[in-house]
């Protein structure tokens, strides 16, 4: 196709801009037009060298111009143009986040713990909200935060010690994993969590529901599940409920928008049971589950060349843990998915090694080929569990 001009055009289908070498050509035959057909301007002339000069910053700006109009839809937005597009809709990107786990505090009616805290089994130390009352049932469940930034993993009954004795306090214990923090949100994450928070007002329940848990503080991840049917369902939810599986949050704040949202004749399905007060300020419990997490380990064969090296091998299993910990809840591990990350495509190290083979290792048992999480799980991979074993080769 002849251009006509070298300045963006703005179509029905967006801004287009022409490349460096549609520059570069259409330079040349307006230069010939005017100096004639045997003027010599390859690279390798000075008037060619010229034209090139010039076609160069043409272009950089035409790429500056999509990239501008690129900015104005959340779809085709990214880093800090996203961030600004998605503020329409009230939400902002997610920083790096702590972890949550829910605890049930058991003692004495009506003791007071005060910035109180609990260690788990790792040593690890979860904070409590300033104070934590105990009412008259002799139990309370609360949500407490990780000291440390980032994911920190904590199985069902490891935060099992008193951090801050106080009298009247006489246990703790986890009846649910830990929700797992985050790193800074993606753009992709991001944009799906922008298409959500617009369903809020939709009608369909689920939708809003889904829409206004994406809208609080501390939710990475959040599945809905609905049994609409006289009997229980494949995935063991009773008849007429609903299930809402949700990672991360403030369990009072998500237990509140449920409430709020909840369907007439329907009930809650989940293994956490939070009380919230209703619009009569009378007790209402509400049923939520919180995701199990899987421990995902890997055993990779490779064959190494000289050039392979440590630092090779640090870069593989921290790409591996990157695709592993940004799946979903009840998603599927896939082999074929996982050679992409461990292959280091597009990085020059990646011709230092040849993967001979990969294998899944869950919860410290071997895998045969792919490995799918249940409806209420979600997958967490250290680079501690993952084991490279090399053999030489050319």
């Amino acid at each position: 196709m002849t251009l006509t001009t070298v300045a963006p055009v703005l179509t029905k289908a967006g801004v287009i801009a022409p490349t460096y070498y549609e520059i570069v050509e259409y330079f040349k035959e307006e230069y010939r037009k005017i100096y004639g057909d045997d003027v010599y301007l390859e690279s390798d002339s000075q008037d060619g060298q010229w034209i090139g000069i010039i076609s160069r910053a043409i272009a950089e700006c035409g790429a500056a111009c999509v990239d501008v109009y690129s900015t104005f839809s959340p779809k085709t937005a990214s880093e800090e143009a996203l961030s600004r597009n998605v503020a329409i809709n009230g939400i902002t990107r997610a920083l790096a986040t702590y972890s949550y786990v829910d605890l049930l505090i058991t003692g004495v009616a009506g003791t007071e713990i005060k910035n109180g805290s609990a260690i788990d089994t790792n040593n690890n130390k979860w904070i409590f909200p300033e104070l934590v009352l105990i009412p008259e049932s002799g139990q309370t469940l609360i949500t407490a935060c990780s000291e440390k930034i980032g994911s920190v993993l904590a199985q069902i009954g490891n935060v099992n010690k008193v951090g801050k004795p106080t009298r009247g306090w006489q246990s703790v214990i986890n009846q649910t994993t830990s929700q797992l923090g985050v790193s800074v949100e993606s753009d992709l994450k991001l944009r799906q969590r922008q298409a959500l928070s617009v369903a809020i007002p939709s009608q369909s329940k689920i939708d809003g529901i889904k829409g206004a848990l994406f809208g609080l503080s501390g939710v990475s991840r959040c599945k809905t599940y609905e049994n609409n049917e006289d009997e229980i369902d494949e995935l063991g939810l009773p008849p007429h409920s609903v299930c809402i599986v949700v990672a991360g949050g403030d369990a009072i704040e998500i237990a509140q928008i449920m409430r709020a949202k909840k369907s007439m004749g329907c009930k809650y399905f989940g293994n956490t049971q939070v009380t919230v007060q209703n619009t009569f300020n009378e007790p209402e419990q509400i049923s939520l589950y919180r995701p199990n997490v899987i421990d995902i380990g890997f055993q990779i064969n490779m064959q190494a060349s000289t050039e392979y090296t440590s630092e090779i091998g640090v870069d593989v299993k921290q790409a591996i843990a990157d695709y592993v910990n940004q799946l979903d809840i009840g998603d599927r591990i896939t082999l074929n998915k996982v050679y992409i990350p461990a292959g280091l495509y597009g990085n020059l190290d990646s011709m230092t090694y040849e993967i001979l083979s990969i294998m899944i290792i869950a919860n410290d048992e071997g895998v045969e080929g792919d490995y799918k999480l249940l409806f209420n799980e979600v997958a967490y991979c250290d680079t501690d569990n993952i084991l490279i074993n090399i053999s030489g080769g050319a």
